[in-house]
């Protein structure tokens, strides 16, 4: 555990800044098992995501056009999305909590680098896409990812590296981004394996009477 730096945000909203200070404050006083498995979580719980986002998708290859289809372009939302929040991140430029306030100790053991910027919160985003993605390729697993992404991203709080609204607005991104995309491009590649399957429509002549 290590203490980090000065300053209180000027570009944070106040209720952010309070609860992240309780949040990390209450992390603090909790016993090291939980540090320990907290630390770990917060990255573990992506690849935990990404195993059953690859199970939901596996499952879908066996169905119609539409399920193959739904299989094959899941990964781009949760690509997109990633992306998406990368380039919020360079217009937003807000600092990391953990080199903003400096008072606190974090379970995190260390803050990220100046310039790797803290809204939104990329692995809140990918946890929102992934679980998104999940509950629309496979309902039942998706009743398992929804709570688990939203745990990826409280601790991302709790071990000190984002704000709260870090990692809500993160999670909302990847939910939005996933689930709409996820949508919007099965249909066409549903319909593009339908055709690659049948082949074009052949002509139909009309039979033309004997004189």
């Amino acid at each position: 555990m290590t203490s980090q730096l000065v300053d209180t945000p000027g570009d944070v909203p106040r209720f952010s800044t309070e609860w992240y200070r309780d949040i990390v404050e209450f992390a603090d006083r909790t016993p090291e098992p939980v540090q320990w498995f907290a630390a770990h979580f917060t990255e573990g719980s992506v690849v935990l995501l990404g195993l059953l986002f690859l199970l939901a998708a596996g499952r879908r290859f066996g169905g119609t056009s539409r399920d193959r289809a739904a299989a094959l372009v899941a990964p781009v939302p949760v690509v997109l999305a990633y992306g998406l929040s990368e380039w919020i991140k360079t217009l937003v430029d807000q600092e990391r909590p953990c080199r903003a306030l400096t008072d606190l100790t974090i379970v995190a053991g260390h803050c990220p680098p100046t310039g790797d910027w803290s809204f939104p919160s990329n692995h809140s985003t990918i946890a929102g896409a992934l679980a998104a993605t999940i509950l629309l390729l496979r309902p039942r697993l998706g009743l398992l990812a929804v709570p688990l992404a939203l745990l990826a991203a409280f601790s991302r709080t709790f071990v000190g590296v984002h704000y709260p609204h870090d990692v809500v607005g993160g999670v909302l991104l990847g939910g939005l981004v996933g689930a709409a995309l996820l949508v919007m491009l099965t249909g066409p590649l549903a319909h593009l394996l339908d055709r690659r399957r049948t082949g074009p429509p052949t002509e139909t002549r009309t039979p033309t009477r004997a004189r």
